[in-house]
């Protein structure tokens, strides 16, 4: 498959804005990974997906074709993890765990960026729109669900 410029510029700008949308509610938390380590990972994982369906002979071999994407699939998901597992920390004594919604959002970051990478754009529009509401709104959600559980206690 081959893309013209404009294409190519769109995947790859769509994927780093859409890391940086993400970033922003994080360097909001004040959490440890913001919107340039996240649009860095929008970009990079699309730049991975359109390097790896622009290769040439792509196009007459749909079977390679979708071992590549397959392979570019699994491959990302998985590197990426690790930069996610490194902002988890975990306390023995207070058995209490941190980080855990900013690796998260490190992986849904990847995801996106992949997904731009694919031009697959109503998953990009549903999927953007879902992590900033699960990332801006549930928290309200939660702190009322947790106020009215310490008014029971007390």
């Amino acid at each position: 498959m081959t893309l013209d410029w404009t294409d190519i510029l769109l995947r790859l700008g769509a994927a780093a804005l859409a890391g940086v949308a993400i970033g922003i509610n994080r360097d909001l938390q004040n959490k440890p990974i913001g919107a340039r380590t996240l649009g860095l990972v929008g970009l990079g994982t699309a730049t991975v997906a359109v390097a790896g369906i622009q290769f040439p002979g792509m196009a007459e071999n749909p079977d390679a074709a979708s071992r590549v994407v397959q392979g570019i699939i699994q491959g990302v998901m998985t590197g990426v993890s690790f930069i996610g597992a490194g902002v988890i920390l975990r306390d023995a004594k207070t058995r209490m765990v941190e980080g855990i919604t900013t690796a998260a959002t490190v992986w849904m970051t990847a995801a996106l960026g992949i997904a731009c990478g694919l031009g697959a754009w109503p998953s990009v529009a549903i999927a953007v729109t879902t992590a900033l509401i699960l990332l801006a709104v549930v928290p309200w959600i939660e702190n009322a669900l947790t106020k009215g559980e310490n008014k029971k206690l007390e």
